[in-house]
């Protein structure tokens, strides 16, 4: 399915003052800026709803406006990973990820979708190895044949005169102990004798035969090679992680390699390029300095330009000598350094061209004579979604965008299990891909019209630092200063992080919003304590996640933003998921508690941005026991007794040094009841530090116990939480902030990103709805507000703080939890010897024995589960593949005899539809 769009330039745009936007950009470089600063404006987003189309263009849950510069093709068959034009230019070959299909072909000259493989219904070959890697596919010389980069080697196709693929032939590269190949980037010797693979999961280069399949060769290389570009015969390979680790070095690991890092900002310290000879293979592998992260290389003549993708730099390499002759800023708003993540470059016509995935945009450089001449920074055109490359193609340029336009794909029915029926409506999951198609337009009309464009549409505005006030005079505190730095009534702030639920799941059920009550899957009926609190301190029906899945989402909550490198490894999730111990997945500028630090105040961590290293043998059973016999009066000391008492930590020592060791991260063996205990004695012993963090995982379900009892759970916990900080002596000046990592488990009327987030504070908007645009970056920016820190990047720069989610005058009034409607032990298999959960005003329906003939498909789903990392020492949120989550909630709410909706019989794991897809390909 495509859909073809024209767009067409309107010289007459002004959205606000041009003089001010092109000022703002005129040098090309970004400055530092420091207290004082107010210069968010995406305010100007109002009440605007995600998913609607508006007179300057879509609406997305970025914090972004998409109209784009010329024609666009959509395909909503997922994310597009990686992509490359053909020799002659007639056709387009993308890697993509989440909908099943994982390989799709355009045909340039008629701008359609020729051929898609996968193993998704309805493709044209189901392909054997659905796996992604992190660099896009590869044309032969002569056209003949499509290269695709797997996470165990790649696969070859013959390519048809139509541009479809024949049959594929895979090239295997052995796995090195725990580590895969993760293939990434490909490219020919000059005569197409030799094929030569990055082989990412190794910090190795391989030789390959083509016509036998076989490596002839094998160079060690930097730490983790992404693309390759051959120069006369030298060989370059950008090393996302920089060099290997040297004695004396500081060290954080990703995917088994020890890479030199900031201990502070958890980011890695060092950026090279690796140089081989292919005319003599024996020779010693050279070394080029560049910037962070390369990822990305043009080359033209005896000229090298790389993407440093986490330095907001380009770097000009003159491969006669291997120097860097020029280092160019892709940094083009003067609110922030940080963020822009140029991950494409080109050139055509004179014209330097580098594509900022995360602004949305193309940055456009006039060339000077040779590579040590100055560029000169023009300005920018607008893109789609996460423009991840540019390809020329005749006098047009063919920009691929990941996103596309967000998650607007086919709606999805989410299955939410025992006592609540399927909701159909967007999710997170229905992503789109698109590729937008233009002429450059002329240096005059990218200044004067396209580059006010790119302004508005990220929000940036005037980056002014207006800190003094009249008569040297210190401003007033108010609960969000307009000014960071100003004094502020909060002092305490405690963000509650939960997961995966979309606002009409939970709020759908509530008039005062917009919401949707057929969508409402954990209603007041499971969430009391939720509705309670919005009734009390404000309601919010137009706040949305960002990120598709976890991955994401707790990278946009704790940096935020998602970098690139989280973004181009979706296709396999194989280096890692979550990248909280991943330090390719983080941003040179720090997190949000490095940011609260540096503004001098104090940071605590409850299980947030940690893995699971370091949990005990206890139950879930256990915990729950623990956690009610303390509530009720017990020792609190049962709480750490030997099989319960985890060690958790963080291999960030800045995030290790403020984290609680005994309280739990994400893991449905522990439920939520027991964190809130694990919380409370902190806080009665010590207090609050001035910002606190606390993960709460009972939302995302696949535990011991029913969906909704899990989220009943959940909702009990946090209403303890409220209640014990609303009565206490911090109350007058804290702030509760509550969300999602994310909302990719159900479905919503407006949009899948929609969440239920809520503001708890004296200070918040005691009683109203409040439906103004707002995101998790908003909810970040806030925070950072409240406490005086610098925004981290672009993207929270640009964010308005949520200014209307607070009044001027407290209300003292404290909360009392509400008790639990839903009992917390329904379906459990093995009753807890505390005794069942019975609450009194449950009226639910006790859960239907299993049928003696399915007795035997309910062991082989629970042996399914056990396999799927949702509970245990090695934890991980949505992990399992997700047509088999869907079956086995399904399944667990109508007693293992009742079909999944649109299935023929009750299915055993490996007899589901796309259950060979890699969970991590559509989570």
């Amino acid at each position: 399915m495509n859909v073809t769009r024209n767009r067409v330039a309107k010289a007459e745009r002004r959205f606000f003052s041009r003089t001010q936007q092109v000022s703002a950009v005129a040098a090309g470089l970004a400055l530092a800026v420091s207290g004082g600063v107010a210069y968010a404006t995406t305010v100007g987003f109002g009440q605007r709803q995600v998913g609607s189309e508006y007179a300057d263009g879509l609406q997305i849950s970025s914090d972004q406006v998409l109209e784009p510069l010329g024609d666009r093709t959509m395909t909503p068959y997922g994310k597009f990973m990686g992509s490359t034009v053909s020799p002659d230019g007639r056709f387009l070959a993308a890697t993509s990820t989440d909908r099943g299909v994982s390989l799709q072909v355009f045909d340039l000259a008629t701008n359609q979708l020729v051929w898609r493989g996968g193993s998704a219904s309805g493709v044209n070959a189901k392909l054997s190895d659905n796996t992604v890697g992190q660099e896009g596919p590869l044309y032969s010389p002569d056209g003949k044949v499509l290269w695709m980069p797997n996470a165990t080697g790649l696969t070859s196709f013959p390519v048809n005169a139509d541009g479809s693929l024949g049959s594929g032939t895979k090239v295997s590269i052995p796995s090195q102990g725990d580590q895969k190949t993760l293939t990434s980037g490909l490219a020919y010797s000059a005569d197409g004798a030799t094929l030569y693979a990055g082989v990412n999961g190794q910090n190795t280069v391989v030789a390959i035969d083509p016509a036998a399949g076989t490596i002839t060769h094998t160079w060690d290389v930097g730490i983790a090679p992404r693309q390759l570009k051959l120069v006369g015969t030298k060989l370059y390979v950008t090393d996302e992680g920089g060099r290997r680790a040297v004695a004396g070095d500081a060290t954080q690991g990703s995917y088994g390699t020890d890479v030199p890092a900031d201990p502070v900002l958890g980011t890695s310290t060092t950026g090279v390029l690796s140089t081989i000879d292919t005319a003599n293979p024996a020779a010693p592998v050279g070394q080029v300095k560049v910037g962070l992260h390369p990822t990305a290389m043009y080359a033209k003549g005896s000229v090298l330009y790389v993407a440093n993708t986490n330095d907001d730099t380009v770097s000009v390499v003159d491969t006669t000598t291997d120097a860097v002759v020029q280092t160019i800023s892709t940094q083009p708003w003067q609110g922030s350094k940080v963020g822009y993540e140029p991950d494409a470059v080109t050139v055509q016509n004179g014209r330097l061209l580098v594509s900022l995935g995360r602004a949305n945009a193309i940055a456009v450089y006039r060339l000077g004579q040779g590579a040590i001449d100055p560029v000169r920074y023009v300005g920018l055109v607008p893109t789609d979604y996460y423009p991840e490359e540019i390809a020329p193609v005749g006098d047009q340029l063919v920009v691929t965008n990941r996103r596309g336009i967000d998650a607007r794909g086919p709606l999805l029915t989410f299955n939410a299990g025992y006592g609540t029926t399927p909701a159909t409506g967007h999710g997170t999951h229905g992503t789109t891909a698109s590729l937008t198609r233009f002429t450059l337009p002329s240096d005059s009309d990218i200044k004067e019209t396209w580059t006010p464009t790119v302004f508005h549409q990220n929000g940036w505005g005037d980056a002014g630092t207006d800190v003094k006030h009249a008569s040297g005079t210190r401003a007033s505190a108010v609960p969000v200063p307009k000014r960071i730095g100003d004094p502020s009534t909060i002092k305490h702030v405690f963000m509650v992080v939960k997961e995966n639920r979309t606002y009409d799941q939970v709020h759908g059920d509530m008039p005062e919003g917009n919401g949707d009550a057929s969508l409402a899957q954990f209603g007041e009926q499971v969430t009391p304590n939720i509705h309670a609190l919005a009734r009390q301190f404000g309601l919010y029906d137009n706040t949305y996640d960002i990120g598709t899945n976890s991955a994401e989402g707790h990278n946009w909550i704790m940096q935020g933003d998602n970098p690139e490198y989280t973004e181009s490894s979706a296709g396999e999730y194989t280096r890692s998921y979550d990248t909280e111990e991943d330090v390719l997945g983080h941003q040179r500028s720090g997190f949000l508690w490095t940011a609260i630090q540096a503004a001098g105040h104090s940071a605590r961590n409850y299980g947030e941005f940690l893995y699971t290293e370091g949990k005990p043998a206890g139950t879930w059973q256990q915990y729950y026991c623990a956690s009610r016999s303390v509530e009720d009066g017990g020792d609190p000391a049962q709480l750490t007794s030997p099989e319960l008492k985890g060690d958790y930590g963080s291999v960030i020592p800045s995030l290790n040094d403020i984290t609680n060791p005994t309280s739990p991260p994400f893991d449905l063996s522990i439920p939520d009841l027991y964190r809130y205990q694990i919380w409370k004695q902190d806080f009665e012993k010590f207090g609050p530090a001035d910002f606190n963090m606390l993960w709460m995982s009972d939302d995302h379900t696949g535990g011991p116990v029913s969906a909704r009892s899990e989220v009943a759970g959940g909702d009990l916990a946090l209403g303890k939480v409220v209640q014990t900080i609303s009565h206490s002596p911090y109350w007058k000046n804290s702030a509760i902030f509550v969300v999602e990592d994310d909302s990719q488990n159900g479905a919503d009327h407006v949009d899948g990103h929609r969440a239920p987030i809520q503001v708890i504070s004296p200070w918040a908007a005691h009683g109203k709805t409040v439906s103004t645009y707002y995101s998790q970056i908003s909810m970040v920016r806030t925070i950072e507000q409240i406490l005086g820190a610098e925004p981290l990047n672009q993207k929270v720069a640009a964010a308005t703080p949520m200014f209307d989610a607070f009044q001027a005058t407290p209300d003292q009034t404290p909360f009392t939890a509400r008790p639990n409607r839903i009992s917390l032990t329904e379906n459990i298999a093995t009753p807890p010897s505390c005794g069942l959960d019975t609450p009194a005003s449950s009226g639910a329906a006790a859960a239907a024995p299993v049928p003696a003939k399915y007795v035997a498909y309910q062991q082989a789903w629970q042996q399914w589960a056990a396999r799927q990392h949702l509970t245990g020492a090695h934890a991980r949120p949505d992990f399992a593949n997700p047509e088999q989550m869907n079956r086995y909630t399904w399944y667990d709410a109508h007693d293992r005899s009742t079909p999944y909706p649109g299935d023929p019989k009750i299915y055993l794991p490996q007899q589901v539809p796309g259950a060979a897809l890699p969970g991590s390909d559509t989570d």
